[in-house]
C-alpha cells in the first residue's frame, strides 16, 4: 500500500454541504461516517448539533463551516457562526476568507479578520480557512497562505469546492508556501482513489469529499 493511503479514513472529512441537504441526509452522512470511522463529517451550522449528538460516543468528530460559501459575510457574523458552532460541540471550524479581497491584493484585511476568529475561538478548536485557490493567481495563492499562518489559523484549505475542485498544482503551491507551519487540506471535485492520491502525495494531510463511501468501497477493492 502506498503511504499516503494508509489510514486514508482518518484523513476524511466526509461532508454533506449541499444546499438542498436535509435531517435525512446528515442522519445518513454520520452513520456511514460511523462505519467507516472517517475524521469527521462537514456539516452546514444548522445541523451541527444534530451531527454531534448523533456521533456522540464515537471518534469521529464535527466541523461546521462560517462565511459559507461566499466569504463575503462580515467580520462579526463569521465570528458569531464559529462561536456558535462550537457551541453546538463542533470540533473544528471551515471559514471561508474574503475572496473578493484575496483577488484584490487586500491580504491584511484577510489576516486581520482570521485573526479575530481565531481569537474567539478556544485554542483546542482547529480553524481552517477556505482560499478558493482557482479564482487566486499563483502568487495570491502563496500571499493567502501567508495570511492564514499569520493569522492563527491551522490549515490553509483549496475551496469550498461550489466554484471548481482543488488541483494538484494549487496543493503543491500551498503546501510550499506553508513551510511546514500549517496543514493543507484540499476539498473540491474529491471522487476517486486516484484524487486523494494525487493530492495526499502533493502535501495534503486532510481531504473534504461528499464522496468518501465510494472512496472507501474503492479502497476496499484495492486493498
Amino acid at each position: 500500500m502506498d503511504k499516503e493511503l494508509m489510514d486514508l479514513n482518518l484523513k476524511i472529512d466526509h461532508a454533506a454541504l449541499q444546499p438542498e441537504v436535509d435531517e435525512a441526509a446528515i442522519r445518513r452522512l454520520c452513520c456511514e461516517a460511523r462505519e467507516y470511522l472517517f475524521y469527521s463529517v462537514a456539516v452546514n451550522p444548522a445541523w451541527t448539533a444534530l451531527a454531534v449528538e448523533l456521533l456522540k460516543k464515537t471518534s469521529v468528530k464535527v466541523l461546521t463551516v462560517a462565511g459559507f460559501p461566499l466569504g463575503a459575510n462580515r467580520t462579526d457574523v463569521k465570528i458569531v457562526e464559529a462561536v456558535e458552532g462550537v457551541s453546538d460541540g463542533a470540533h473544528e471550524i471551515d471559514m471561508v476568507a474574503n475572496i473578493g479581497r484575496l483577488c484584490a491584493g487586500q491580504f491584511s484585511d484577510v489576516e486581520a479578520e482570521i485573526r479575530k476568529v481565531r481569537r474567539n475561538l478556544p485554542p483546542e478548536v482547529i480553524l481552517k480557512v477556505i482560499i478558493e485557490a482557482g479564482r487566486l493567481t499563483e502568487q495570491q495563492q502563496v500571499e493567502a497562505t501567508k495570511c492564514v499562518i499569520n493569522g492563527g489559523a491551522q490549515f490553509v484549505k483549496t475551496c469550498t469546492g461550489f466554484f471548481g475542485g482543488a488541483t494538484v498544482e494549487q496543493v503543491r503551491t500551498l503546501f510550499r508556501a506553508a513551510e511546514g507551519q500549517i496543514e493543507v487540506k484540499a476539498s473540491g471535485g474529491i471522487r476517486t482513489l486516484e484524487d486523494c492520491q494525487r493530492l495526499l502525495s502533493a502535501g495534503a494531510t486532510r481531504l473534504g469529499s461528499s464522496a468518501s463511501v465510494a472512496i472507501m468501497k474503492e479502497f476496499a477493492t484495492l486493498y
